[in-house]
């Protein structure tokens, strides 16, 4: 394998990792949520998906990875849309205040990477802005994440549920 190549499989997987990695957590963090049970299966599954991707890159172009993941982008564009009709009527504050708001970039965040790793379906390795996007978008929600848990005010209007696990005291 040319080092070209090797360097962007290589990244490839790595963002992989990392976006499984964010997947399982959130997932765990939602552990005390009234509707847990809910969002522990919706990031769990990308969490799985991402990581079979992780370990091998062709995996994307097998009828059952295809079959789950469209299933579960379909529902996560589904609940977007309903989350995001919600906050259009009921937001007071920025959108990271309110759960749901917390709840929409979670999906978009989800929808995001499974339609990359579909799109990588015909090339595995994908092209230089794919690796881009990819990048970017694999560090994006850590670096979000660490705003917010940074931010202490940001958390003065959050149910007692979203303080304990993000914000430990």
């Amino acid at each position: 394998m040319a080092p070209a190549a090797w360097w962007a499989t290589a990244l490839w997987r790595a963002c992989n990792a990392l976006m499984a990695a964010f997947f399982a957590l959130a997932a765990l963090v939602q552990v005390n949520d009234p509707d847990a049970e809910l969002w522990m299966v919706m990031y769990m599954i990308p969490a799985v998906l991402t990581l079979l991707v992780g370990l091998n890159p062709l995996v994307t172009g097998n009828l059952i990875w295809k079959s789950v993941s469209a299933v579960h982008m379909f529902f996560c564009v589904v609940c977007a849309a309903s989350l995001a009709y919600y906050l259009m009527l009921h937001t007071q504050w920025n959108i990271l205040h309110e759960e749901e708001g917390r709840e929409l970039f979670g999906l978009v965040i989800i929808t995001a990477w499974i339609s990359l790793c579909h799109s990588s379906s015909k090339n595995p390795i994908g092209g230089r802005i794919q690796l881009v996007v990819a990048s970017i978008t694999a560090v994006f929600p850590f670096i979000v994440w660490l705003y917010i848990y940074i931010n202490k005010e940001m958390h003065s209007s959050w149910p007692a549920h979203c303080k304990t696990i993000i914000y430990m005291k």
